[in-house]
């Protein structure tokens, strides 16, 4: 039987680690890497890697860029389920995917304790679930809390 494919999407620092915190869960998946930051190759042996443009709300040509690539690798990926810790760039793979027909998974940032991020109010719209890390917060978001990754 073929394996699924995970596509894990997250841009660098906090929102990578926090990626990478979630591995464990990530079993029985052939799992493909997509980040920001060209040298986390390394900590991915044996998985594909792909590297995107950082952006923000501020560049619009980047998300726009960022959405373009990230159709084209969820269509040479086809992966069945994609994960994003964030920021704009994973918002762009939640959209992506949706709109390919993967299932998809939000799961906003531990550094926001007051509300969901700007991306996370989005990929609300988009993503099959989104979820925080703090109760609160998904409490008055009207979101899950599956608890914390760090």
């Amino acid at each position: 039987m073929k394996q699924k494919r995970l596509l894990a999407v997250a841009s660098g620092g906090g929102h990578w680690v926090q990626l990478l915190r979630m591995r464990d869960a990530f079993d029985g998946f052939e799992i493909a890497y997509v980040s920001t930051f060209k040298d986390r190759g390394e900590a991915m042996p044996g998985h594909r890697l792909y590297i995107v443009q950082d952006s923000s709300r501020l560049h619009r040509m980047a998300i726009i860029r960022n959405l373009v690539h990230a159709i084209c690798i969820v269509l040479k990926e086809r992966p069945s389920a994609i994960i994003s810790t964030g920021s704009a760039p994973g918002l762009a793979f939640i959209i992506a995917g949706r709109l390919l027909g993967a299932r998809t998974l939000w799961v906003d940032s531990i550094a926001n304790g007051e509300r969901l991020s700007s991306s996370g109010r989005i990929a609300r719209r988009f993503a099959h679930r989104t979820v925080s890390q703090w109760p609160e917060v998904a409490e008055r978001e009207g979101v899950p809390c599956w608890g914390s990754i760090l």
